[in-house]
């Protein structure tokens, strides 16, 4: 792998998605195994062909590293854990590329279907349901979690990563207030140096774009 990759993200979102936009997964990862990145952007609101050219369906991060380029965050994550101790040999790297999958198929859809309800549609009746069906699948998460530190035993990987984002949602609208094992595991994931870096640079550009969108306008 090449010793610099770029993330591909939006040029600017509305306020509340500060903090979630989906590229702060691979700048966690980035800045977890020590590798360097560079950010570009592509426009939220006039999708332009370059974008779908390498993102079917104008969606972001996209990934560059040399001449690959990737798009979906999953694959994304996986691409830069392999080869780290983000994903260990043997036995608990397969868990942990179990663990990521899960993420992405049986706890991420549950969180999208009440996110887009709550905060796009402002639904509440919609919501108040898929709320109930996100309870119930945290649930079942915290009981596979059981006593465990992270998911796949004591190391933190790529699975953790992945799944401690899908639940910062969730838990800033107190979904996790009576799952405690769940909320300390996300408060020892978001507690790690690399995330408090990542978001840190994650939230400083969408402040810059803030601040370049309301000088176009004045």
């Amino acid at each position: 792998m090449s010793a610099k990759v770029t993330i591909t993200t939006f040029d600017w979102v509305p306020e509340f998605a500060h903090g979630y936009v989906r590229d702060i997964r691979p700048r966690w990862a980035l800045e977890e195994i020590g590798r360097s990145y560079d950010i570009d952007t592509v426009p939220v609101q006039e999708k332009i062909p370059e974008h779908f050219a390498r993102q079917p369906f104008g969606q972001v991060p996209i990934l560059k590293d040399g001449d690959l380029s990737l798009f979906e965050s999953g694959a994304i994550l996986l691409h830069l854990a392999e080869g780290t101790p983000l994903i260990p040999d043997g036995k608990e790297g397969a868990l942990a590329r179990q663990w990521l999958i899960a993420a992405l198929n049986s706890v991420e859809p549950y969180a999208m279907q009440w996110a887009i309800a709550r905060f796009f549609d402002k639904d509440e009746a919609a919501a108040a349901r898929f709320e109930k069906s996100l309870r119930g699948r945290l649930s079942l998460l915290q009981d596979a979690l059981a006593d465990r530190d992270w998911l796949t035993g004591s190391s933190f990987t790529v699975a953790d990563l992945l799944m401690a984002d899908i639940l910062r949602a969730p838990a800033a609208n107190g979904l996790l207030d009576d799952l405690p094992k769940l909320a300390e595991y996300l408060e020892r994931a978001t507690s790690r140096p690399a995330f408090t870096r990542a978001m840190a640079d994650h939230m400083a550009h969408w402040h810059a774009a803030d601040a370049k969108k309301a000088a176009a306008s004045a």
